[in-house]
């Protein structure tokens, strides 16, 4: 175990006390059908619960904290991180400016702008939202804060897996989604300080898989990014990622799912567990389902990192498919 792991794990305790009074305790709820169709114990961490419907707020205001309540910040994201900094920034009182891509989805836009805070649209991805923001911290002498790539911002992460150690006596297998790195990495270092004997799951979307490619490398390398269900994992890593190194120590396996894989997910969720979750949450139980057969007889946790679903467009795609596998 590397000593970047061990420090990210501790940073995550610390983290936690300074969060307590912005965030939800998240439920692990066991699988209503999903577990049991293949012969292993099934729980979701419902971080589709939490306060602004996204795991994001963890590492928002673990870093937000960390700040003077006067620091001018900026950030950038696809959204979820957005709203948890915007959330954050309202609750402390500090100017905050939230760089979005173009093809942030109306539901989150308008979420970001209910908090008050600063808002610009800029880039086709969110990986282009990012370089803007930075340059924009830069000249304007703004706290940049990274939606990953930030020693706070894991840390804030990691706390999902401190309340995983306290919900469950024994967690066999993890899956979590893949975008920058910084949800995968916080989780895998508190689990593998505390629990070494858990399997950590990457599940990577295949029309966005950066972090996958870039652990296959060894470095950060510039993949190409198409639409995905998964928009909260789209998008590229800094340079200088710290999530890389973090990812490559803690990450036991990668899957990757096709958008074919993650609608299925999203819409078995709905009809089974009576769950509405985003495409990134739907990825995770995807890469659970592509390995189950290995994971017989074990106990599987599956991350749903967020439900902000777009009502008019994800929706009604999502209700029309799972009209028909009703009928069916």
């Amino acid at each position: 175990m590397t000593k970047d792991v061990l420090e990210t794990a501790a940073r995550s305790v610390r983290a936690r006390q300074r969060i307590r009074p912005f965030i939800y305790e998240t439920p692990l709820l066991p699988s209503r059908t999903i577990g049991q169709q293949r012969s292993s114990t099934a729980l979701f961490k419902a971080e589709n619960l939490q306060l602004t419907g996204s795991f994001k707020i963890r590492g928002a205001a673990s870093k937000m904290t960390s700040l003077p309540r006067d620091q001018r910040v900026i950030t950038a994201s696809s959204g979820n991180h957005g709203i948890g900094a915007a959330h954050a920034a309202s609750v402390i009182g500090q100017n905050l400016t939230v760089v979005l891509p173009e093809i942030v989805t109306s539901a989150k836009l308008e979420r970001i702008r209910s908090y008050g805070v600063d808002v610009i649209l800029h880039g086709a991805e969110t990986g282009l939202a990012e370089q803007h923001a930075q340059g924009l911290a830069a000249s304007e002498k703004l706290a940049y804060v990274s939606p990953y790539n930030d020693p706070d911002i894991i840390a804030g992460q990691g706390t999902i897996a401190l309340e995983l150690l306290e919900q469950a006596e024994r967690i066999d297998n993890v899956f979590v989604a893949m975008g920058g790195g910084g949800l995968i990495s916080g989780i895998g270092s508190v689990l593998k300080s505390f629990s070494p004997h858990t399997r950590v799951i990457g599940v990577s979307a295949a029309n966005s898989a950066a972090l996958a490619a870039s652990m296959s490398a060894g470095r950060v390398v510039n993949t190409d990014h198409l639409d995905t269900l998964a928009e909260a994992v789209a998008g590229g890593l800094d340079e200088d990622s710290l999530t890389l190194g973090l990812s490559m120590s803690v990450i036991d396996e990668v899957v990757t799912c096709t958008e074919a894989e993650i609608a299925a997910a999203m819409r078995d969720l709905l009809l089974g567990e009576h769950m509405l979750v985003e495409g990134a949450a739907a990825l995770a139980l995807a890469g659970f389902r592509q390995v189950a057969e290995k994971c017989a007889g074990q106990t599987n946790v599956v991350l749903l990192c967020g439900g902000n679903v777009d009502g008019t467009s994800v929706l009604p795609t999502l209700l029309n498919q799972a009209k028909i596998a009703v009928k069916d």
